[in-house]
């Protein structure tokens, strides 16, 4: 495995520390040449070094990996690329340049072109009877997740206290939170019939009626939910008003989801979930059934584990339905998700819909060279009622290809001849020989030539 090229992200770093070339050098015990060398990417570090850095720049691996850089210049290049901008494709190594040189310039660009485009669709008679928005909650509540890795100490600290008071083993956590709730908040739990709900609390009758329809996991889902609304609000407005989200519907839906998030920390504690998930190699079926949750449920809660001084492997978590659409989306593992338009359809995310309910497993390279181990598997939810069908997603999971080791996944597996070159998107994908490309790629001319038929329904140039 080759070691890791960070030059960029490490210049930007010592710059912002106002530290000299020399004096990082000497630091490091190493020559201000070598260094020069790095900063450059004509030399790679060795895993101490990387260690050695992290730790005089205050930073912890993933920041100085370049994972955020990286996501940036997807995003740029993704928003650059717009045909309807009517500007020229930018090359590739401005794109990097400001990514890593001017972050903050680079963001103000994204954050402009977010604007932009939900100006155009106002204007084409989306917008809503309540007003335009710059930005939409959902997209400014999956921006504060990713910028804090998926990770928040605060309530991470608030879950482990109360965890410690219910002393509870995770076959017996539903029971012991059921009973704080009767006891510390006089709230009863009733499992019954309810029309179009799965979930309803009545604060005046305290009383909190869960569906019957809710298999037994996501009953204690629910009920840990509850407690973390009654008793984690604390530590849920202390990341609120670090946020301080622009709109009152995106302060609402990051309550909802750091309530979610709460809810996981209780049923799932940090350390001894970390310590299994190591012990069982992140064998996520064993992994759920373990600590009596879902498949879901414990893939999202690993892609938590970023605690500085007790990280887990950094996984990027994923939930799509069959049509392509997004629905979940966190990544400490720094995978370039592109924001808009849909994903490769060569990806296990969606070749898993094939084979319901098994974990199927892939290499996924991407062109820039970067490789992940990726696994994937559907979950099924309760249908509304006889005659609708079920609500059918894949949960998708994947790491930087360094950590295969540790995952029972990449047992038998030849990391290398597996491997399954795939795409951010059509529309960014650069392969030329892909059968199945739904779009041409935005920076590139179409050609047509009607005496040959390629493998890829369509032909282009490359970038000259």
């Amino acid at each position: 495995m080759s070691p890791p090229i960070i030059g960029r992200t490490l210049r930007r770093l010592r710059q912002e520390r106002a530290l000299s070339q020399q004096s990082l050098a000497a630091r490091l015990g190493i020559s201000a040449s070598y260094l020069n060398l790095i900063e450059h990417d004509q030399r790679a570090v060795t895993a101490s070094l990387l260690i050695k850095l992290a730790d005089l720049l205050r930073v912890d691996l993933a920041t100085l990996s370049g994972a955020s850089e990286r996501q940036t210049e997807v995003a740029l290049r993704e928003a650059l690329a717009d045909p309807l901008l009517g500007a020229d494709a930018a090359p590739e190594a401005e794109i990097q340049a400001i990514a890593a040189s001017a972050p903050n310039a680079a963001r103000a660009v994204l954050a402009l072109y977010r604007a932009w485009r939900v100006a155009r669709e106002d204007a084409s008679g989306i917008a809503l009877p309540s007003g335009r928005r710059i930005l939409l909650p959902n997209e400014e509540a999956r921006d504060v997740f990713d910028d804090r890795a998926n990770h928040f100490p605060e309530i991470e600290a608030a879950a482990e206290a109360i965890a410690a008071e219910l002393a509870a083993e995770p076959a017996e956590r539903n029971h012991a939170i059921a009973e704080r709730l009767r006891r510390r908040h006089g709230l009863r739990v009733v499992v019954r019939p309810l029309d179009g709900a799965l979930r309803a609390y009545d604060a005046q009758a305290r009383c909190l009626t869960l569906s019957e329809a809710l298999p037994r996991e996501s009953r204690g889902f629910h009920m840990a939910f509850q407690l973390a609304l009654l008793e984690m609000h604390e530590a849920v407005d202390t990341v609120l008003d670090q946020v301080a989200a622009s709109t009152p519907e995106a302060v609402a839906l990051l309550r909802i989801g750091l309530l979610n998030y709460a809810a996981a920390a209780l049923l799932m504690p940090y350390q001894p979930y970390r310590e299994a998930a190591l012990a069982l190699r992140h064998d996520m079926e064993a992994l759920a059934a373990h600590f009596g949750v879902s498949f879901e449920q414990a893939c999202q809660r690993l892609s938590t584990l970023q605690r500085n001084g007790a990280r887990g492997v950094p996984f990027f978590f994923l939930r799509v339905d069959p049509a392509g659409n997004v629905s979940k989306r966190f990544s400490a593992a720094g995978f370039p998700f592109a924001r808009y338009g849909g994903s490769c359809p060569r990806w296990v995310v969606h070749t898993a819909f094939a084979t319901p309910g098994s974990v199927r497993v892939q290499v996924a390279s991407l062109p820039d060279g970067a490789s992940y181990l990726c696994f994937a598997r559907t979950v099924t939810g309760p249908a509304a009622r006889w005659g609708d069908p079920a609500p059918v997603h894949v949960v998708a999971m994947g790491c930087a290809i360094a950590h295969a080791p540790e995952l029972v996944y990449a047992d038998g597996l030849d990391l290398e001849r597996a491997a399954v070159g795939i795409g951010l998107s059509c529309r960014l994908c650069d392969r030329p020989d892909c059968r199945s490309r739904a779009f041409p790629p935005l920076e590139h001319r179409m050609t047509f030539d009607p005496t040959r038929t390629g493998v890829s329904p369509f032909a282009f140039e490359a970038k000259g």
